[in-house]
């Protein structure tokens, strides 16, 4: 599972290190104003819906039911819940992305109203929406094939998908923007032609699997509806940081100009880590658990929860520090150039200390979530959601006034790890998990590396002011150098510290 995991991780992280190229260039170009704030709404909206239905609680619902199907029907009854999962997912977000077309601005009023203040940008917003939200099925459609393929065992094509979208998006940046009367409309349809990428691509290894079939609408397929009464509770537990990234899109919608775009390149430098290995984890423990569910194995079961959740604070907790400490360097280094000026990286940077602590719980949930989804219980994480969104809401309402837009990204934070602790919490008290020994002394040993890492970072990285001050190319020199200084500090302390490595090892 390690190997599938790390396969996983590489696609992913090579993603994600162009979807860095991706919004420097967005960055220079756009910088943090009306149109950038405009497109970043115009492209929440629907990519906020593709995560909490399609990666959300679609991908948890549908890929147990698969696994179910494989193990327990003949193939040719797997081909036929793909062919009919496939043709209504479609059939339902085509009609979707068509009446959101329609009600463009309505959705625009709903989700930003405080763009009602600047009529010009709600209407370029609403502009926007109209050619972004046909990313929806598509990227969906896309989702869907790679939890086929996840099934069958096959991780590195669906994790590779989003490079698709970040060429597609850089070369509508680079070459389409400038021969359009508005430029920024050009984003808009890179997102579109990325979706479509990402679901041809992976188009080959699902006809690798023999499950390339015709897409077939049916709503009374006992497969189908399955899924479909375990998506209803799902939507909220496995999406609701979702939900309150949305909620802080129409928070922000109010305050100063650039507060979309200042959460949007802090969330971007969040989203590595978890991207590259919270949910890479996530990718692979969802099948393996589902399979230990369905072969009646609760000591395998735990023991791949306890191994998942040891990685997360071994990658987590380090990560958090060095995105804290090291806030100012990364978004100086990664986005300060062009239109994207030294305020810009300041405002930013704020977001980004009140984001980086919650990165443990965002990686946990991606862990902890699995060990419901994977016994086909959707109610017990729809609860907890509710209860984490109902109190992002409520922190947000209490800091977004002294802290502004970086309330809003603290408040995310606390919910994450209320959501977290809940769902640990259920499983422990339920019997599903119960913790191996040597968690103590692990803890105390990354918690201790952690704290030197921490330590040499903060004395070594010196002043944003200075750091701005150097050459893009002094800022990248010295990036690398401090990170790998970071990393080598950290995995010197473990070694010193004896960490112990088979708990780390495949269960």
């Amino acid at each position: 599972m390690l190997r599938s995991a790390a396969s996983v991780a590489v696609a992913t992280s090579s993603s994600r290190v162009l979807g860095y190229v991706r919004d420097m260039v967005i960055a220079a170009t756009f910088g943090a104003g009306p149109a950038a704030d405009a497109f970043f709404v115009a492209f929440r909206i629907p990519n906020f819906l593709r995560r909490l239905f399609a990666e959300g609680a679609f991908s948890q619902a549908f890929v147990p039911v698969l696994s179910q199907y494989r193990t327990q029907r003949e193939p040719a009854e797997v081909r036929d819940l793909v062919a009919h999962t496939l043709g209504t997912l479609g059939a339902v977000l085509l009609g979707t992305a068509l009446l959101a077309v329609l009600a463009s601005p309505l959705l625009v009023w709903l989700l930003a109203p405080g763009f009602g203040d600047d009529p010009q940008r709600g209407a370029l917003t609403g502009t926007l929406l109209r050619v972004t939200f046909w990313y929806l099925p598509l990227v969906s459609l896309a989702a869907a094939v790679g939890g086929v393929l996840n099934t069958f065992g096959r991780y590195f094509a669906p994790a590779l998908t989003p490079l698709f979208l970040n060429l597609a998006m850089i070369a509508a940046a680079v070459w389409l923007a400038p021969r359009l009367d508005v430029p920024v409309l050009a984003l808009a349809i890179g997102v579109v032609v990325g979706g479509l990428l990402q679901l041809l691509w992976q188009l080959p290894s699902l006809r690798a699997t023999g499950n390339l079939v015709r897409p077939r609408v049916g709503f009374s397929h006992p497969g189908v509806r399955r899924i479909l009464t375990l998506m209803g509770p799902g939507v909220f537990g496995s999406s609701v940081a979702q939900i309150n990234l949305m909620f802080d899109t129409i928070v922000a919608s109010f305050l100063a100009t650039g507060s979309v775009s200042w959460l949007y390149y802090a969330d971007r430098l969040v989203e590595f880590p978890l991207g590259v290995l919270a949910i890479a984890f996530a990718t692979v423990i969802l099948p393996r658990l589902s399979r230990e569910h369905a072969g009646n194995d609760p000591q395998a079961f735990s023991r791949t929860l306890d191994w998942g959740l040891r990685w997360v604070v071994l990658v987590g907790l380090p990560a958090a520090a060095a995105l804290g400490v090291l806030a100012g360097p990364l978004l100086g280094t990664l986005f300060h150039y062009g239109a994207f000026d030294t305020h810009s990286v300041h405002m930013a940077r704020q977001a980004l200390w009140a984001f980086a602590p919650g990165l443990v719980a965002f990686m946990a949930i991606k862990v902890l979530a699995p060990g419901y989804y994977a016994r086909q219980d959707t109610r017990t994480p729809m609860r907890i959601g509710v209860a984490a969104m109902l109190a992002n809401i409520g922190i947000t309402l209490v800091l977004v006034w002294p802290l502004q837009h970086a309330g809003l990204a603290a408040a995310t934070s606390l919910a994450a790890y209320l959501n977290a602790l809940l769902l640990l919490r259920g499983l422990r008290r339920s019997g599903v998990y119960r913790p191996q020994p040597g968690w103590r002394q692990f803890l105390c040993r990354v918690a201790a590396a952690t704290a030197v890492m921490t330590l040499l970072l903060w004395l070594g990285s010196g002043t944003l002011d200075v750091w701005l001050a150097r050459s893009a190319a002094e800022r990248g020199l010295h990036l690398m150098t401090w990170v790998l200084a970071g990393l080598f500090s950290y995995g010197a302390v473990l070694l010193a510290l004896r960490l112990p490595l088979t708990s780390l090892r495949r269960p």
